[in-house]
């Protein structure tokens, strides 16, 4: 009888980590038109480790005092400062993210039309981070479980963390 239990609790796990994976790839192929690659969690916890990356944050300057990525910088997104790349050269890998990838990608094509080479996209943005278990800071530089979830619409793709609006 426990391993019917363990076997039944596997496949519904499967399937909601299937349907929240389809989901997002449903969402981000329907806005998103591909023009800048995506990199994943993985891939960018791994170059942020070797200090191989710019990491920028695309949202809005409350959901970024909420929580962030260690080490990214504001960019914004409706209140856009460029003067962020100023220090960056062309050749430098960089990141954009948001909360699921798409605001991210408006910005990262922006960021390519000035000359930078080397951007990417972070597929499922802060959400993918939190949901792979990666830790995100406060304004004050500290661990926090809060994630701005830009509207109760979006927090549906969070499910790791504390949600906020």
């Amino acid at each position: 009888m426990k391993l019917q239990g363990i076997i039944f609790s596997l496949i519904f796990f499967i399937g909601i980590t299937g349907f929240s994976q389809n989901a997002l790839d449903d969402l981000l192929q329907k806005y998103n038109s591909g023009d800048v690659p995506y990199t994943s969690v993985e891939q960018l916890r791994m170059d942020q480790l070797n200090d191989e990356v710019v990491i920028l944050d695309a949202r809005e300057s409350n959901e970024y005092e909420t929580s962030h990525l260690d080490g990214s910088k504001y960019i914004g997104y409706n209140n856009l400062d460029l003067s962020v790349l100023d220090s960056i050269t062309r050749d430098k890998q960089i990141v954009v993210y948001c909360s699921v990838g798409i605001r991210s990608e408006n910005i990262a094509k922006k960021i390519q039309d000035l000359g930078f080479e080397d951007v990417k996209n972070l597929y499922g943005g802060i959400f993918e981070w939190k949901n792979t278990g990666y830790p995100v800071y406060d304004n004050k530089g500290k661990k926090t479980e809060k994630i701005h979830t830009y509207s109760k619409y979006w927090s549906k793709y969070l499910k790791n963390g504390e949600k906020i609006y």
